[in-house]
């Protein structure tokens, strides 16, 4: 996937101030594989999107990833402040966007603006590793990119000694996994994009012959093509209490149980996108909000929980069912709606009720998408409790009930329930 805020096709390659590059390195052990980073052990405590910084370091992250280098500089400085590194993506073309990688210009030119890229911002101290294109895999039938890929590592590698070169898949099969370790040996490492197969990651690589390192660089919930759909063929999006629960059991069993050949990873996403919905992937909301994922997050990353915690959901039902069982109305009728929060401190919340129609901009890959707008009036009774009442929309098709649990610590739980209008 692509973090929407990074997905301008331009970049920002004014020079850096003169600055002095820190050197990181993968270094082999009798216990396998660690990073050393100013030839001391580093373990990527990542995450995916540059919202918050302060917040990321805070609950013990210690790295950021980019999906392309737009306003690289500024994200950089901003890292660095904060005691970050970056994972700096270099955006390449995709062949389902239309890029051919039969094409020795087009690839030449390409390759020569990432050689700008790299010449701009290599001695950046927050800098830790080069990520070369992300998910170029996906849906792609020309391995002829792989080719490429090699090219610039090699070049990057001439260009700079200091920093780790990876680049990033969607998910891993052997066909592909073969691939890659023979036409891209300058590497260090794979880098791999999985939400639901997380759990099942370190044995699956082992099952395709693979020991060595690799880093997540893209997961979190299950994903919205890896979710059960409803009967008019929408995908059940979890709650964030589900979220952050998924986000400690797959950390725990894709990244910390294989020491030596996990080198960390980056949840995503540390920020807010519309993706099928404006809460699946993101941490925030879209008032910037923190959901419960980001203290699962903390606990990830520090063993401990966070003094304050998000509220939580306890059950979400419109009229008495769950999201589970393929909710139909009529136009008009009145929809009851209870909704059972949790506490883990007293300190009161309020709920914010959204009704969207069910978004048709769906895209691949994390494309970008539009927001659904939502719709005014519906409700009609509300005990600010979790009890309340609204009138179905009258026009026939597919919706979605939002909740937004706001604690007064100022983070968030949120569930949505799909139905439809018949």
């Amino acid at each position: 996937m692509q973090c929407i805020a990074l997905s301008s096709a331009r970049a920002n390659t004014s020079s850096p101030a003169l600055l002095s590059p820190v050197k990181s390195e993968l270094i082999a052990t009798n216990n396998g594989y660690v990073i050393h980073r100013d030839g001391k052990p580093y373990f990527i405590k990542g995450a995916g999107g540059r919202s918050n910084l302060a917040l990321l370091a805070q609950s013990g992250g210690n790295s950021i990833r980019t999906w392309g280098t737009d306003n690289a500089k500024a994200v950089l400085d901003e890292a660095h402040k904060h005691g970050l590194t970056v994972m700096l993506g270099l955006r390449i073309g995709h062949e389902r966007h239309g890029f051919d990688y039969n094409d020795e210009d087009a690839v030449a030119k390409q390759k020569a603006w990432v050689k700008t890229q790299i010449l701009a911002f290599k001695d950046h101290p927050a800098l830790l590793a080069w990520g070369i294109g992300n998910e170029v895999d996906l849906f792609y039938t020309n391995t002829k990119v792989w080719f490429a890929v090699q090219d610039i590592a090699a070049m990057i590698k001439a260009l700079d000694p200091n920093h780790l070169i990876t680049t990033v898949t969607a998910g891993m099969d052997k066909t592909k996994l073969d691939l890659i370790l023979e036409r891209v040996p300058d590497i260090d490492y794979l880098s791999i994009n999985i939400y639901g197969g997380l759990e099942t990651l370190p044995k699956a690589l082992l099952d395709m012959g693979y020991s060595g390192p690799y880093v997540v660089t893209e997961w979190g919930p299950t994903g919205h093509w890896q979710v059960p759909k409803t009967d008019w063929d929408v995908p059940i999006e979890q709650t964030s209490t589900q979220k952050a629960q998924s986000y400690r059991e797959r950390y725990a069993a894709g990244v910390l149980a294989a020491p030596g050949r996990a080198l960390g990873s980056y949840a995503f996403l540390w920020g807010q996108k519309q993706e099928t919905t404006p809460t699946w992937y993101g941490v925030f909301t879209e008032a910037g909000y923190p959901n419960e994922v980001v203290d699962a997050l903390h606990y990830n990353w520090q063993g401990t929980w966070p003094s304050v915690r998000a509220p939580y959901i306890k059950s979400f039902t419109l009229n008495g069912k769950v999201a589970m069982n393929n909710i139909h109305v009529k136009p008009g009728e009145p929809l009851h709606v209870n909704l059972a929060v949790g506490e883990y401190q007293a300190d009161g919340y309020t709920i914010r009720w959204e009704v969207l129609p069910e978004s048709t901009d769906i895209k691949a890959g994390g494309d970008p998408e539009s927001r659904p707008q939502p719709l005014q009036g519906l409700v009609v009774r509300d005990n600010h409790t979790g009890n309340m009442t609204l009138n179905a929309p009258q026009k026939p098709g597919g919706y979605r009930l939002f909740a937004y649990v706001l604690g007064s610590s100022g983070k968030v739980a949120n569930a949505n329930i799909p139905f439809y209008v018949d």
